[in-house]
């Protein structure tokens, strides 16, 4: 007769793998981000992400305390995908953030409306080391620092005011199922009848038809930009 008896030792064991990832902060931040930009901020929920990441959202809870500190937290995960350029010129520089800053929130258009929305506290290490920056390039130009505050927010105000409706539009597009090509030339005969009767709109119509519509958000993005810029040079040279 046999002894099935297990031998009493870890070491006779056979080694099982986890089951369950080891959660921590940053992997339940970088899960939500993923679940942001796939679904949206209206279907961000602690049951949901616990679900993608295989656990109960009593585990979430334990590193989050709440759905509006993650997205907190979110917020700041995104903001560190930012660059630091440093071309030695205040403009050049603006507009390399700028336009990364644009291209970041069109990658998660969740992003816009949450930047846009008062009472979020902008004290992540990202956001920080970002605004820091920003404040050393505009005061390096020449500001004085309260002003320097005044341009940088200037700057943001008009990336983030663009931009929301830029992923709005993106957002709009990826819940059809078309892409935005298709979705432009079904929207196309519609828009045409509704300019019909303003000759100024019908002539920017006539003149858009066909084109690239991110071509032309580009392009309109940087005008503005440089706009705004100029204003602040003008201010500048007037200090």
């Amino acid at each position: 007769m046999t002894d099935d008896k297990p031998i009493p030792s870890v070491w006779a064991r056979p080694h099982r793998e986890r089951q369950q990832p080891l959660l921590t902060r940053e992997t339940i931040v970088a899960e939500a981000v993923r679940l942001l930009d796939e679904e949206g901020a209206d279907n961000l929920s602690m049951r949901r992400l616990g679900s993608r990441l295989g656990a109960g959202a009593t585990s979430l809870y334990r590193h989050v305390a709440s759905k509006d500190e993650l997205l907190e937290l979110a917020l700041d995960a995104v903001y560190g995908e930012l660059p630091l350029p440093d071309t030695g010129e205040w403009r050049t520089t603006l507009t390399e953030v700028a336009h990364a800053m644009r291209a970041t929130i069109l990658r998660h258009p969740w992003l816009a409306a949450k930047l846009a929305e008062a009472g979020l506290a902008y004290l992540g290490p990202n956001v920080l080391r970002q605004s820091e920056f920003m404040l050393g390039v505009m005061e390096d130009a020449g500001f004085p620092l309260d002003e320097a505050d005044a341009a940088m927010t200037t700057v943001l105000a008009y990336v983030i005011g663009v931009t929301t409706s830029e992923a709005a539009w993106v957002s709009m597009v990826a819940r059809s199922g078309q892409t935005e090509q298709e979705w432009m030339e079904k929207l196309w005969p519609a828009a045409e009848r509704a300019v019909r009767d303003y000759p100024r709109m019908r002539a920017r119509y006539s003149a858009q038809k066909g084109g690239d519509s991110s071509t032309s958000n580009a392009d309109a993005f940087a005008y503005g930009l440089e706009r705004v810029l100029d204003g602040l040079q003008a201010r500048l040279d007037s200090l």
